[in-house]
């Protein structure tokens, strides 16, 4: 599965995070850009699975998959002022 194969590589990524904690590791927007992709990918992977567990309606499914994508940019503008939609 792909998310066996990925787990590695951002197992690996959070280390070298972890190590270097203490340094601005200055992203550039293609950075953000799929650090941001793959966040959101992970979260609406587990949103699947409850979804799945819940037996919820697509209908729900799909309002849901939506504002959680919208909660998503609005966070990442507050904080950084960098509206995903434009990377």
């Amino acid at each position: 599965m792909l998310g066996k194969r990925l787990g590695p590589i951002l197992t690996e990524i959070e280390a070298l995070l972890l190590e270097n904690y203490e340094k601005k590791p200055n992203f550039d927007k293609e950075a953000i850009r799929a650090a941001v992709y793959i966040f959101q990918s992970v979260v609406m992977d587990s949103m699947f699975s409850l979804q799945e567990i819940e037996s919820m309606p697509l209908e729900n499914r799909e309002e849901m998959a939506t504002k959680c994508g919208q909660e998503i940019r609005n966070l990442v503008k507050k904080y950084t002022d960098i509206d995903t939609h434009k990377l």
